[in-house]
């Protein structure tokens, strides 16, 4: 049989008694490293025995407990069974809201015990510490240094593209020069001089365009050396022949050294564009200035002995001896010296206006500099004014007086 008899309010628990259990017993359980946790902080413990000293010891624990008392108070054998069920929920939603409370205090005497102990950290002594002046000045100098330097690869860009630049015209016209469209207009042209050995323009225009055509494909010499005249016989020479050879390996070598040189000039822009505003700009604005330099000394070189100029102009790519030839060769009959003279005004021609139209779109204007518009005053003297004070108001932005609607600034 089961005892379900209550324990009385005034004694505890057998099975929760430690001197009836010793296993319950916490003071056997001290030195456990584990149960640290379960003690209570000191802040939280002194906390406890002042409210315990308090005035509200002797009151209740909790507003359920005062509701039983006074429920028992003015209650009695007799009352309304609805009532004591409404008086048992209110008790029961009292105690649970004590509950919770009880619940949050800990947390709130822990953070109060935390906040005890927390400090603002100061400021480090060392931020407080001025350097002497002698460092301020060379950190000043250093950052000023660097905010002047310029990186080394777009400046080297853009002296790339400045000397490539005239080259690849120079490469381009003699290009457009090596075809046979220019050799139709010059055997055609009114006063081109004619052959005295019985070449006609038809006759020139066939055996040119071969000769044309040899420089700029990868066909070896018996390319030219098969060919043959109306009578059968060869029509170049074997010296005809090597010379156009060297030729060919002098052009071949120019138009693949332009071809690099405009992938090369490519690459730079590309890079330029996205990493350095106006580089393109001025890599183009120095190209065209060397390329008029170059063209108008040699233009000046030409004109003061052509037929020196032209003998130079072939000792430097051919061997001596290699390229004279008798007036009856075949290539003297087909290229003759007004040829060359009409074929170097041509390429002088074309680099020559390029280079000027270079110049022109890309002159460093206020507007490509990215600078704003001078302003002008009333007065001519205002006007002038000093280039470099105005270009320092413009470059930060700064109007010399706000205008509003018709409000004009007044001059004092």
């Amino acid at each position: 049989m089961k005892d379900n008899t209550p324990t009385p309010s005034g004694r505890l628990d057998p099975r929760l008694d430690p001197a009836a259990n010793p296993a319950l017993d916490p003071a056997e359980d001290t030195d456990e490293p584990a149960f640290d946790w379960m003690k209570p902080a000191p802040a939280a413990r002194a906390a406890e025995e002042e409210g315990a000293t308090g005035p509200a010891a002797a009151q209740p624990e909790s507003r359920a407990d005062r509701k039983a008392a006074e429920a028992a108070a003015a209650g009695g054998a007799g009352t309304d069974p609805n009532k004591e069920a409404g008086r048992d929920a209110a008790a029961s939603q009292d105690a649970e809201t004590d509950r919770q409370t009880e619940f949050r205090q800990p947390s709130a005497a822990g953070s109060s015990s935390m906040g005890t102990h927390y400090r603002e950290p100061l400021p480090t002594s060392a931020l407080q510490v001025r350097p002497p002046q002698e460092e301020v000045e060379r950190r000043n100098a250093e950052r000023e240094q660097a905010a002047r330097a310029k990186p080394v690869l777009p400046r080297f860009l853009q002296v790339l593209l400045a000397i490539f630049y005239p080259v690849i015209l120079l490469v381009l016209a003699v290009r457009a020069v090596t075809s046979p469209l220019f050799l139709w207009v010059e055997y055609h042209r009114p006063g081109f001089p004619g052959d005295g050995y019985g070449f006609n323009a038809d006759d020139r225009m066939t055996y040119g365009s071969y000769a044309v055509d040899y420089l700029s494909n990868w066909s070896g010499p018996r390319y030219l050396g098969e060919l043959v005249n109306r009578s059968g016989e060869k029509l170049f020479k074997d010296g005809e022949v090597s010379h156009m050879a060297d030729v060919k390996l002098v052009f071949l070598s120019a138009f693949g050294a332009g071809a690099l040189m405009i992938l090369i000039s490519i690459i730079a822009i590309i890079y330029l564009r996205r990493r350095t505003p106006g580089g393109v700009r001025r890599g183009l604005f120095a190209g065209s200035i060397v390329t008029l330099v170059l063209i108008i000394g040699l233009g000046t070189l030409a004109a003061l002995g052509w037929q020196q100029f032209f003998t130079e102009f072939h000792r430097i790519f051919f061997a001596a001896g290699s390229w004279t030839f008798a007036l009856e060769d075949t290539l003297i009959r087909l290229f003759p010296g007004q040829f060359w003279i009409d074929a170097g005004l041509v390429i002088a021609a074309l680099v020559l206006i390029t280079a000027v139209l270079t110049l022109i779109l890309t002159w460093p204007t206020r507007r490509r500099r990215g600078l704003a518009p001078a302003k002008k005053g009333r007065k001519g003297n205002d006007a002038e004014g000093d280039a470099e004070g105005r270009d320092v108001k413009d470059d930060a932005g700064a109007d010399e007086a706000p205008r509003t609607g018709n409000v004009r600034p007044v001059n004092l």
